[in-house]
């Protein structure tokens, strides 16, 4: 679909985006660097309970990268999708890792239109100055390598160490959605993440029902992030899946699911 976007320098966006299901918005916003196909899993076992919308950020999957990228941004290409679809009601706002900073804008942007928050294997802080030291790093040999170096240097991470024997074609999958990432999107994303502004301090404010969900292998973010966000959230559910690593919606699929549909029951 094509869209005018929000930002500030206005453009016309072509975005893909994957819809299952009717009845109560689902937006779920995938990780980095992944596309909407993470969500495969979610789209028909949800789609009973919700209208699923699962979008490709600009530079992943099926949509056209941009030159340069914010979580705010990000957020703002979603509500324009949302106002495309003429969905103006408060929705579910879902994100992993990435997708969760891209959550918390949406809801700090767009208060009235967050009607719960999902927040998965994220984060509610920004970086420190030594990681944004490091994305500074990657983002140079994104350039000078391609963004297949970021696979590789991530893929060891992603997954609880028992998945890749266990799992092998969970592991598969996974490289397989991140080697459509674009040089572009991944340099875009890259600096959006270095940006983002800590979100820490807007928690106590967030009124929305939220479910805090991580996985406790979790390479990549320790779940004790999730501890923390949980506790300054107003109306906070916190589910910890034993033995899932950073995608625990690909390692533990079932059980990821029935939590999803039992917050949006009670949400």
């Amino acid at each position: 679909m094509v869209y005018t976007s929000h930002m500030e320098e206005p453009q016309t966006l072509s975005l893909h985006f994957e819809e299952r299901g009717s009845g109560r918005p689902l937006l779920l916003i995938h990780g980095f660097p992944f596309s909407s196909r993470m969500w495969a899993g979610q789209q028909d076992a949800l789609s009973g309970a919700a209208r699923v919308l699962a979008p490709d950020l600009p530079g992943f999957g099926e949509s056209p990268a941009v030159d340069s990228a914010t979580v705010e941004s990000y957020a703002e290409d979603c509500v324009a999708l949302l106002d495309a679809l003429d969905i103006l009601e408060p929705v579910a706002v879902g994100g992993l890792s990435m997708g969760g900073y891209i959550a918390l804008a949406f809801a700090r942007l767009f208060p009235e239109r967050t009607g719960a928050l999902l927040l998965l294997s994220t984060r509610a802080g920004a970086d420190s100055a030594e990681g944004k030291a490091g994305r500074d790093a990657t983002i140079a040999k994104v350039k000078e390598h391609g963004p297949g170096v970021v696979a590789e240097g991530m893929f060891p991470k992603l997954l609880a160490p028992a998945t890749y024997s266990e799992q092998p074609a969970v592991a598969a999958e996974l490289q397989t959605i991140m080697a459509t990432a674009s040089q572009q999107g991944v340099v875009a994303a890259l600096g959006a993440m270095r940006d983002r502004p800590d979100a820490s301090g807007l928690l106590a404010e967030l009124q929305a029902p939220a479910l805090v969900l991580h996985g406790t292998e979790d390479q990549v973010i320790p779940h004790s992030e999730a501890e923390a966000m949980a506790a300054a959230l107003p109306h906070a559910r916190l589910e910890l899946l034993e033995g899932a690593g950073h995608v625990p919606n690909l390692e533990q699929p079932e059980r990821f699911n029935q939590v999803v549909l039992d917050f949006l029951a009670n949400s």
